[in-house]
């Protein structure tokens, strides 16, 4: 059973950074993902087995950034320049390597718990 266990979420001022973690019991590619209350849960970032490839969604590029420490079967959300519409639950999710489908929420085998991002204005 594939276990992720995020951390890192908290309540930042608009224009603030915060670092997302996400801890894998193995090795996967992996993606981040949010949902923002009465909302679906979006795409944010996602990033390939080998950290060779990495993926963003149009309205957190140039913002965020993803990264993985593959010694540590972690992945990282890097967010800056936060906006109140960055508010939402964020959710590290993974899958095998042979059906990896990045943006797509409902490929992704494995969900972590989430962790809460709050933005003020």
């Amino acid at each position: 059973q594939v276990q992720l266990v995020e951390s890192g979420g908290g309540l930042v001022q608009a224009g603030g950074s915060l670092r997302l973690s996400c801890t894998a019991s193995g090795r996967y590619p992996m993606g981040w993902f949010r949902q923002a209350p009465g909302k679906a849960r979006e795409f944010v970032a996602a990033i390939s087995w080998s950290g060779s490839s990495t993926y963003y969604a149009d309205d957190v590029k140039g913002r965020f950034a993803i990264s993985r420490d593959t010694a540590k079967n972690m992945s990282y959300l890097q967010m800056n320049r936060l906006k109140p519409e960055d508010t939402a639950v964020y959710y590290c999710a993974a899958d095998h390597r042979d059906s990896w489908y990045p943006r797509m929420s409902h490929k992704y085998h494995y969900w972590g718990q989430g962790t809460q991002v709050t933005v003020s204005s």
